[in-house]
């Protein structure tokens, strides 16, 4: 019975929600980057936009490790990729000014699509070494402020099973090349709540969490470091995911 409800509960009152609020943190972040500072537009409008929605479907957050990021020091956030609302998630709770590295086939998604162009997220284009360059070079100039940071799913896609599929090491490069710290993010109850086989579908009641790690700082430069910092990565992520997600399966799609 309370399944039901929930049901009609998202029809006439999350969903909506979810359509006005990402119509209207669209046309915000649009406007404000077009009229003053990019990196405050492009943060939080989305950062509210998450909020509502979580709290939207009622879904109780909990976030920890905050303790662990230092003010005025960019970071490269890397985390496991359960589902949909791993965007709101990190996006609403983290508590960090960044952008995210996402795949360039979602600048075409209406609205969201506009609305991250405009805010200058990271586009990951691997359609030719000039793209892959310019992705970088993107990447490379919001590191070097200091001050902004940048999230990154390392398996490339979201799991079919909630179980972490093996990491590429571009992001790796990256805070290699940068000298700069990676932090693991672990999520837990995103597959719960709407896995990847089920979008567009209702939303199951879940708990979410957030788990930020300790930072993981560069010992030296080059393929050891890069290979040693995504292992610890790996290992930190995995230690934190609910036993039933624990352990390594491979995903289709990689």
């Amino acid at each position: 019975m309370l399944k039901i409800l929930y049901c009609i509960y998202q029809v006439f009152i999350a969903f909506p929600i979810t359509i006005i609020m990402t119509i209207w943190t669209a046309a915000v972040v649009g406007i404000g980057c077009t009229l003053g500072d990019g990196h405050f537009w492009g943060y939080y409008p989305g950062r509210w936009w998450a909020r509502v929605i979580t709290r939207a479907f009622l879904l109780p957050v909990k976030v920890e490790g905050r303790e662990h990021l230092e003010d005025n020091q960019s970071y490269v956030f890397v985390s496991n990729h359960q589902g949909a609302f791993d965007i709101f998630l990190i996006y609403g709770f983290l508590g960090r000014n960044f952008k995210w590295m996402m795949k360039h086939q979602l600048r075409k998604i209406p609205c969201v699509g506009y609305a991250c162009a405009k805010s200058h997220q990271i586009f990951v284009d691997k359609r030719g070494p000039s793209k892959v360059k310019a992705t970088y070079d993107a990447a490379r100039k919001i590191l070097e402020t200091g001050n902004w940071s940048v999230v990154v799913f390392p398996e490339g896609a979201r799991s079919f099973t909630g179980h972490m599929g093996a990491f590429k090491k571009g992001a790796f490069a990256l805070a290699d090349e940068l000298q700069l710290p990676v932090v693991p993010l672990t999520i837990n109850g995103s597959f719960n709540v709407m896995p990847r086989t089920k979008d567009w579908h209702f939303a199951t009641w879940h708990p979410l969490s957030l788990t930020i790690h300790q930072p993981i700082y560069p010992k030296g430069q080059g393929a050891e470091n890069i290979q040693s910092v995504m292992q610890q990565s790996y290992d930190s992520i995995m230690s934190s995911l609910a036993p039933e997600y624990q352990g390594f399966v491979e995903n289709p799609d990689q």
